[in-house]
């Protein structure tokens, strides 16, 4: 297997800010799996999650999941949790993500990333809601 570089995750993903929460900000990590990627991109041109100023400290890390997990490449997703440095969390984005989805009896899926990483929250859908993520963000926040 080719060696995945994960300094890009070290101290967190990109700062953004949630719209309709003034001065919360979380950093957030996007492990784009799968089509499930694409709703986390939805969030930020839709204008939910807005890139917030770099100089922040986030109240936390969000390593968001989006996609169907293989044998494969579960340690890269391993290595990408070890990564991530400060308050953490695991947000499980999709059907995907949470159970192995429609691909759950494949012998390469991974009947959901909560056997190989510790999960925070569920985000259900196949696609999920951008507002969905958000909310889970939003949850996640509140909760720490």
């Amino acid at each position: 297997m080719t060696a995945i570089d994960m300094t890009g995750l070290r101290g967190a993903g990109r700062t953004y800010a949630v719209t309709g929460r003034p001065g919360l900000h979380v950093s957030v990590a996007n492990l784009g799996l799968a089509c499930c990627a694409v709703e986390f991109g939805s969030a930020v041109t839709r204008g939910l999650l807005e890139p917030a100023d770099p100089t922040l400290e986030p109240e936390m890390t969000v390593l968001v999941v989006s996609g169907t997990l293989t044998h494969r490449l579960t340690p890269a997703l391993v290595e990408a949790w070890d990564a991530v440095v400060g308050p953490r969390v695991v947000l499980a984005l999709g059907a995907c993500a949470t159970s192995g989805g429609p691909y759950w009896d494949s012998y390469a899926v991974v009947e959901g990333i909560d056997s190989v990483v510790p999960v925070a929250s569920y985000v259900p859908g196949c696609p999920p809601r951008p507002e969905a993520l958000v909310a889970a963000i939003v949850s996640l926040a509140d909760a720490s």
